[in-house]
């Protein structure tokens, strides 16, 4: 059995910035839109925009530039500081994971199996 390591950041402010808006992050600069990275996770449109308006609002810089369809249609993409700060979060969590290993492996070793 291995056991996982989520690392979720908090701010003095209640900001939070973890996994699924590192996800949300991946998903859009994949897709180059806010609803091609929400569908993409199986996410609501609303949902992934109020995650969106949540971490542009978080840092001091936007972490996501859009605009609005038409007849070229509407996008999203990837701010340097979004791609800086998605770089920061999968390095922490890098590090992390080589930090932890050890004590993770011997956690693991203690869980009790399932009975499948």
């Amino acid at each position: 059995m291995e056991m996982k390591l989520s690392i979720r950041l908090d701010d003095e402010a209640g900001g939070r910035f973890g996994p699924g808006k590192a996800a949300l992050l991946e998903a859009i600069k994949a897709s180059g839109s806010i609803a091609g990275g929400a569908r993409e996770l199986g996410m609501s449109y609303p949902r992934a925009l109020k995650l969106v308006e949540s971490m542009n609002a978080m840092f001091r810089a936007p972490l996501i530039a859009s605009s609005h369809g038409g007849k070229d249609g509407g996008g999203a993409v990837l701010t340097e500081q979004g791609l800086t700060v998605l770089a920061l979060y999968h390095a922490l969590c890098e590090q992390a994971e080589q930090a932890t290993r050890a004590c993770r492996r011997e956690l693991a070793a203690m869980i009790q199996p399932s009975g499948d």
